[in-house]
């Protein structure tokens, strides 16, 4: 028979509360078992008067507010409150009920610049220590990355630096012509007017430049947990964050790593000396040398007990003067005069060969020896570097908005890094838990199974 529902009149007032309404596999359901927030209100009562001004946004509806468009993929805040609007999964996870009034979107911009970045990473941290003490992270072996976001700015507000410069000078009516030659105007180097802080890069070659801010993660290995997670412009090399990072992370988790992997990017000699200084086994693929010269600096071998360098035909290259991540090595010109290498070893108007070794090039050469005899281990954990860390990217990306900074300016970024990293965190808190509660069920009910089979047994007879 045909049905018929008829929708003159829906009622008004209902029954229960609205968790009855939102599915527990849902995950804002799943989540809420998890978030704790209740210290959040003391962490941020000196950023408010406490007797003058209108109330504010509760702080814990404003974050709950802001972890349920990032788990749903909503990044924006206008578009946020406009489905939370109708959506009472998002309603019932930030505490408002059908008949309350939500917050105006522009209230939750003035709280994160009321708040500032450095809130937003005590929640982030509160999530990482969830996740240790809930075991599901051990900060044992950790897989570091960095990987481009695109900048919320359009092709249009790119300028030259020339021009920039140009312009913020100001220069006086009575300098004169030659003086104004004489500077130098810098590189041609295109800039965002409307967010300075972002800057150009490309991650392939074949790539056009973007204006985009750099993003450094650490991912523990276990269950893909994130232990840290920093923001920097394009112009930070990847090699300078990773000490950092460990710091940070052996500060928030109190265990010492064992274990740090990351791709080539990071095979510098600074790196692995910092790494092998604390102890930690550095999984990172050493890049062989760049062959500029018919006799490459691999032919040199150093001495670091006597702290001297040998050139292919034995003869002692000197320490020098040091310069930055390093020092020249000089051979006697002597030495270098009657050496039949000589018209290949040095470069057009040299009379002795000049080497610049870096600070930590012994630890370099013992990661290239170690590249050719990775264990099976080695190059297990090092797979697993890839979809770790690479894998939260994709999607972190994919599904929670950071393919793009949804506001400008390196701070705001910050933020919405903090907390993408935060919700995906609780995501996989969320997921242990449920995990935890099904290996206590299923036994459960094969028992009650097994029981209701003996008891049926029984009851036949013979």
């Amino acid at each position: 028979m045909l049905g018929r529902k008829e929708r003159d009149q829906l009622e008004l007032f209902i029954t229960g509360s609205l968790r009855q309404l939102v599915p527990d596999e849902h995950v804002l359901a799943r989540v809420d078992r998890v978030l704790d927030l209740s210290w959040l209100r003391e962490e941020v009562s000196d950023r408010y008067s406490a007797n003058d001004g209108r109330p504010g946004v509760d702080p814990e509806a404003a974050v709950r507010l802001m972890l349920a468009g990032l788990l749903t993929g909503i990044v924006h805040d206008r578009k946020l409150i406009r489905e939370a609007q109708v959506n009472i999964a998002i309603r019932w996870f930030a505490g408002y009920g059908l008949h309350e009034r939500l917050p105006h979107h522009s209230s939750l911009t003035r709280i994160r610049q009321r708040w500032g970045e450095e809130r937003f990473r005590r929640i982030f941290k509160r999530t990482v220590q969830a996740c240790l003490k809930a075991k599901i992270a051990t900060a044992e072996v950790v897989h570091i990355d960095a990987s481009l976001i695109r900048a919320n700015v359009s092709w249009d507000s790119l300028t030259e630096q020339h021009a920039v410069d140009v312009l913020s000078e100001n220069q006086s009516e009575d300098e004169s012509e030659d003086e104004r030659k004489g500077r130098q105007s810098g590189k041609y180097k295109k800039v965002c007017t409307t967010d300075p802080d972002a800057t150009m890069a490309t991650n392939a070659r074949n790539r056009r430049l973007e204006p985009a801010y750099k993003q450094h993660t650490a991912v523990d290995d276990k269950v893909g947990v994130i232990l840290d997670v920093a923001v920097t412009t394009e112009q930070t090399n990847e090699g300078e964050m990773i000490e950092p990072q460990v710091d940070e992370i052996e500060a928030i988790t109190g265990i010492d790593i064992k274990v740090v992997t990351a791709d080539a990017g990071y095979a510098y000699a600074k790196v692995y000396g910092a790494l092998e200084r604390r102890g930690i086994d550095a999984l990172i693929p050493a890049k062989a040398e760049p062959i500029k010269s018919r006799v490459p600096l691999r032919r040199f071998r150093y001495d670091a007990k006597n702290d001297i360098l040998k050139c292919p035909r034995g003869r002692i290259l000197r320490p020098a003067r040091p310069i930055k991540h390093g020092r020249f090595f000089y051979a006697k010109a002597k030495d270098c005069t009657r050496c039949p290498l000589k018209r290949d070893c040095l470069s057009k108007g040299r009379v002795n060969k000049a080497v610049v070794v870096g600070d930590h090039y012994p630890a370099l050469l013992r990661a290239r020896r170690r590249r050719e005899r990775w264990s099976k281990q080695d190059r297990h954990l090092y797979q697993r570097h890839r979809w770790r860390s690479e894998g939260f990217h994709g999607e972190a990306k994919t599904w929670h908005g950071l393919a793009r900074a949804v506001r400008r300016g390196l701070p705001n970024m910050k933020i919405q890094a903090y907390l993408t990293a935060a919700a995906i965190n609780l995501k996989r808190l969320a997921t242990a838990l449920l995990a935890l509660i099904l290996s206590w069920i299923v036994p459960q009910n094969a028992f009650a199974a097994s029981d209701r089979a003996v008891a049926r047994a029984l009851t036949r007879g013979p």
